[in-house]
């Protein structure tokens, strides 16, 4: 069984009362979550964690206006959620969760993420266990999987979605870019590059390596134009593939080929037929790293619950089959298609992240 959470730490049962409480809880847990999300659009709840002694109702309505009754709703279902705390009948405070939720960046990429990115989607997710298909990807367009459409999500989802992905692989690169660098490449392959962020990344890192991107077009053409601002169209280059089509080569001459949270966007056959791609490309001397978030390999239980969390927007959003993998589910992958794990660099830096150094078999 795949699983974040550490088996010796053992939670008590919970009582029949407390697990019908609970039982209560995650019924209005949606109504809960939107409670958060327009308490932070509307400045409610930023304003109250100015105030940490306290701010009556009517001046909250005042300086946001928003109407009184609006916020009295508001407030009085953070108050049973233990977001805000009365001091009295007309004046709140904010508690320690609901500073958290405010204040804490990693909170606020995943709120802006459910929200504009899944919420909709999810309503899908039964069918598209169903199905094998990502159902609740039809809030968002005509797509058969997200990725040709990143690129042309509307602003604020796009936002949300990149926001996202960066901040769950940004804190890892400075640690990456030390181990990849000891095989001294003079070549790298940057498969499913995004926007460029690895490249860029490794050109100021090294003065003399020369980068390739390889992703869908979409992608290609948002890496490229970055490329361009950044006079960096000297030493990366380009390359649109799509992976999922077998006709579909990758190219010889890479050092090293790079797969930042990549394979985790396809599913188990799909993840052993790209690494057999890479490895029909590969020389004797070729290394691949691959850096994931391992929903086995986290320092804590939040991590592990975000992952998995994250593997559903895989199933409703965007591609109905793939999820967030364990270390040992994707090591047996990488052998499958003819590839060994030579070294493991777990949590890197302050990331979540763990690198697999591969090798041919």
């Amino acid at each position: 069984m795949e699983t974040g959470q550490k088996t010796e730490e053992k939670k008590r049962e919970l009582s029949a009362f407390e697990a019908k409480n609970e039982a209560q809880k995650l019924a209005f847990a949606p109504v809960v979550f939107q409670v958060v999300v327009a308490m932070q659009r509307l400045g409610i709840l930023p304003l109250i964690c100015k105030h940490r002694k306290g701010i009556n109702i009517d001046e909250i309505s005042k300086q946001t206006q928003v109407s009184n009754y609006g916020v009295k709703v508001l407030l009085e279902m953070a108050a049973n959620a233990d977001i805000v705390k009365y001091l009295d009948d007309d004046t709140v405070t904010v508690t320690m969760l609901g500073y958290f939720l405010n204040s804490d960046e990693m909170t606020r990429v995943n709120i802006n993420f459910t929200h504009d990115v899944c919420y909709d989607g999810f309503k899908y997710l039964t069918e598209s266990i169903k199905n094998g298909k990502p159902e609740g990807l039809k809030t968002l367009g005509n797509w058969k999987t997200i990725y040709p459409a990143l690129s042309i999500l509307p602003e604020h989802i796009k936002k949300s979605w990149f926001e996202f992905d960066h901040f769950y692989s940004d804190d890892a690169f400075r640690d990456a870019l030390e181990i990849v660098f000891r095989e001294n490449p003079q070549m790298i392959f940057d498969i499913g590059g995004n926007t460029g962020k690895w490249a860029f990344a490794s050109c100021e890192y090294n003065p003399d390596v020369r980068v390739t991107i390889l992703d869908l077009p979409s992608q290609i053409a948002v890496a490229k134009a970055n490329a361009e601002k950044r006079n960096l169209l000297n030493r990366i280059s380009f390359f649109e593939i799509n992976l999922l089509d077998k006709s579909n080569k990758i190219p010889q001459g890479a050092d090293v080929v790079w797969m930042s949270q990549f394979l985790d966007c396809f599913g188990e056959d799909e993840i052993v037929s790209i690494l057999e791609n890479v490895k029909q490309a590969a020389s004797p001397h070729t290394t691949v790293f691959i850096l994931e978030p391992f929903i086995d390999n986290q320092k804590f239980d939040a991590a592990s619950y975000c992952l998995t969390a994250t593997s559903l927007y895989f199933t409703a959003l965007a591609n109905g089959n793939s999820k967030m993998y364990s270390v040992k589910a994707m090591t047996t992958l990488v052998e499958k298609a003819g590839w060994k794990v030579v070294e493991e660099f777990p949590l890197i830096g302050e990331s979540f992240h763990t690198i697999l150094k591969c090798r041919l078999a």
